[in-house]
């Protein structure tokens, strides 16, 4: 699914608000996530998963081009595992 489509849903369940209310409400639900991340934090929807994010140690890489080694910083990565409920659901 991708976000036109996750918006067209919302409306077909809610017909009372309007497209840039739904949109309005998708955007702060996705930058509420990624802000917490951002802070280090962790986001747990109950019953779908959890959001956090792990540490990437800096290593040596290469540039699929040229062949060369390059330093690949370490950084942190977004991570998401599933719940209980959406495993169960997937494995039915």
């Amino acid at each position: 699914m991708i976000r036109s489509e996750l918006l067209q849903e919302l409306h077909k369940d809610n017909p009372d608000l309007r497209a840039d209310e739904i949109e309005q409400v998708v955007d702060i639900f996705f930058d509420e996530i990624a802000q917490r991340l951002a802070e280090g934090g962790r986001v747990e929807l109950r019953g779908f998963g959890a959001f956090s994010t792990r540490e990437r140690d800096a290593r040596s890489g290469r540039n699929p081009r040229t062949g060369e080694t390059v330093d690949v910083p370490e950084k942190r990565v977004p991570y998401f595992k599933a719940g209980k409920e959406i495993r169960e659901r997937l494995n039915d």
